[in-house]
């Protein structure tokens, strides 16, 4: 297994974040099998493009919530890793306190 789960949408609350926001979050390794993504499905032409991330973020946004780490944005980016069996990925992480559940 590549992922800890697979959803379709973000269980936490909005964040609004901008980029520049995200870019000032260290980033920090994370193994694969922790995250549960929120997206069900990627566009094989982004997972095979080399400069996927020639506009956005080199790192992965993550937000950790309610005991899980969501993967947000660089789903392309985790499943190249693990394409090349790396069992982990340095992302940003960006800590929610509270809960809804």
């Amino acid at each position: 297994m590549i992922f800890r789960a697979v959803r379709d949408g973000r269980p936490y609350p909005e964040h609004n974040l901008t980029l520049k926001q995200w870019a000032e979050i260290p980033p920090r390794p994370l193994r694969l099998d922790q995250m549960i993504t929120t997206k069900r499905e990627l566009a094989l032409d982004k997972l095979l493009a080399e400069d996927s991330t020639f506009y956005g973020d080199l790192f992965p946004h993550v937000v950790q919530w309610n005991g899980g780490l969501y993967l947000e944005d660089g789903l392309h980016r985790a499943l190249r890793a693990a394409l090349q069996q790396r069992n982990q990925i340095h992302a940003r992480v960006l800590v929610l306190s509270g809960s809804t559940e």
